[in-house]
């Protein structure tokens, strides 16, 4: 059983002095480090898990530091695909119905929202409506196959104009189509 003080060269509680930059918890040097035989040394490093359970040092720059929100260019790209996205639904007979707003306005806001925070951006929706429970918001609308291929055809064409980097494009449509599989309800 593990100790809750950690491992002996931390010394006793949570809060002891952490264990030197360029050893495992084993005291096994880390890969690349100093310690090592060249590389970093602990100048512009941040405090890490090494790969066998320690800690140990990660180059700032390593981890990423920006949002999928932001990397992709934060609120304007996101307030882009859904505009688009619902100029699509506008006009189409199959989906429009699912709507009962007569503006599409207030269910692009929701959207908007929703995608925003779901990507790392602001918490603006669960703190307006709560926990998404997408699936529970749309029971009450059949939303069968043919649904899901007229909301992922009006996707496409909204994410397309985005212009996104490959990665990110690849990203997002990987997600929408998860979402739009997953609140099929209806069969055929």
């Amino acid at each position: 059983m593990r100790s809750l003080t950690g491992p002996p060269h931390l010394g006793a509680g949570p809060f002891a002095s952490p264990p030197p930059a360029a050893l495992c918890r084993d005291d096994r040097p880390v890969a690349g480090s100093a310690v090592a035989g060249g590389g970093p040394t602990t100048s512009g490093l941040r405090r890490g898990i090494c790969d066998h359970g320690g800690v140990n040092e990660i180059p700032r720059g390593t981890l990423q530091e920006q949002t999928f929100y932001e990397q992709v260019g934060g609120e304007e790209t996101f307030r882009r695909l859904v505009h688009r996205f619902y100029q699509g639904v506008a006009e189409d007979t199959l989906l429009r119905p699912m709507y009962p707003e007569e503006d599409l306005g207030p269910a692009e806001e929701r959207l908007v929202l929703f995608l925003m925070q779901y990507w790392g951006g602001p918490r603006t929706y669960s703190d307006q409506r709560g926990h998404p429970r997408l699936r529970m918001r749309h029971a009450p609308f059949t939303v069968h196959r043919a649904a899901h291929d007229a909301w992922l055809r009006h996707m496409r064409d909204a994410v397309d104009e985005l212009d996104l980097a490959p990665e990110h494009e690849q990203q997002l449509w990987k997600y929408l189509t998860y979402a739009a599989a997953s609140m099929v309800n209806t069969p055929g």
